[in-house]
């Protein structure tokens, strides 16, 4: 894959930072945009914040929602060209002034308290470096969960509830949803920003970006938290209700899981056996549980996001092979 220009982050020391920066990556989803917007401008937080959108290359109507908002005095946007969800994080974070830097997706609706209920807890946690909160589903007008989504395929939907309690994050699997993160700005500096080769990219479903910063989080002694007043509600929209979609999904998740490990220095032939045995688990449990429509369904999306991990981890081991051409 070519490698996009990056937002590099900055190193100069930043000079009159406010509390907490409200972020919205863009791209072509003008119909949701107007309502994520509103929902920041109207934030119950007793403090200065701003809202920051970044419109990423996008060829719709976002434009003209970004300007019917142009004159509210929190509100400021930026263009970048280059597609890419980690490449628009980095150009919002470079731009933003806060102190804490909270992303919301744009198809997403925040609670009046989201940034009150994020900065609060980096305000009583000086080792926090990563925090999301719940986020529940916003059903279409005549849609409704099909019979074959299980509560974990209900997650990449957005779907996140560890729970009514606060707790801290201790392994990246239980990490907080893009569509509602937050990370201090310190830590995005000491790490050098979201990973550009990670994150979507266009109408690729590449991920596991926030599974990755986690991981450096912990790794770096720092802690991660799961705030369930943090609450954000996520519209489905209506052409992810199909099987492909998903199986689709976890195709990407399993390339993205290859990426991650060779990240994290876990690449090699060890990867085959993992995806092996992952593979075989999937194909046994969705003959299990054949007679279960939810369960057979999520165990053949993970056995077939597996074989995407597995082609990727096989095409990495070529001779010769450049080392990010299989993302």
């Amino acid at each position: 894959m070519p490698e996009p220009i990056a937002a590099i982050p900055n190193s100069e020391p930043q000079t009159s930072l406010i509390p907490i920066s409200a972020i919205i990556c863009t791209h072509n989803r003008s119909a949701y945009l107007g309502a994520a917007i509103d929902s920041l401008l109207t934030q119950e937080f007793d403090g200065e914040y701003e809202v920051i959108v970044v419109d990423n290359a996008s060829t719709d109507q976002t434009p003209n929602v970004i300007a019917a908002r142009l004159n509210h005095p929190r509100f400021r946007s930026v263009y970048e060209p280059v597609t890419g969800l980690s490449v628009a994080r980095n150009t919002g974070a470079n731009l933003a002034r806060g102190e804490v830097l909270a992303y919301l997706d744009d198809d997403a609706v925040a609670s009046p308290q989201w940034l009150a209920a994020l900065y609060r807890a980096y305000q009583a946690n000086t080792k926090l470096a990563i925090a999301g909160g719940k986020v529940t589903l916003l059903w279409s007008e005549g849609c409704s969960p099909p019979p074959w989504l299980s509560d974990r395929l209900a997650g990449n939907l957005g779907s996140y509830d560890l729970g009514e309690s606060e707790q801290l994050i201790d392994r990246p699997s239980l990490t907080p949803r893009g569509l509602n993160y937050s990370i201090r700005r310190g830590f995005w500096q000491q790490i050098g920003g979201f990973d550009i080769h990670l994150g979507r990219v266009g109408s690729n479903l590449l991920s596991n970006e926030e599974l990755h910063m986690t991981e450096l989080a912990l790794d770096r002694g720092w802690q991660v938290a799961y705030l369930p007043e943090a609450l954000v509600a996520h519209n489905v929209a209506p052409e992810r209700l199909n099987q492909a979609w998903f199986l689709n999904r976890g195709w990407w998740q399993g390339i993205s899981e290859c990426y991650r490990e060779r990240l994290a220095g876990r690449s090699g032939i060890g990867q085959v056996g993992r995806g092996s045995e992952r593979l075989l688990r999937g194909i046994y449990q969705m003959l299990k549980h054949g007679s279960d429509p939810a369960a057979r369904f999520d165990h053949l999306t993970y056995a077939y996001g597996q074989v995407g991990y597995l082609k990727a981890v096989l095409q990495s081991l070529l001779p010769g092979h450049p080392s990010n051409s299989s993302l």
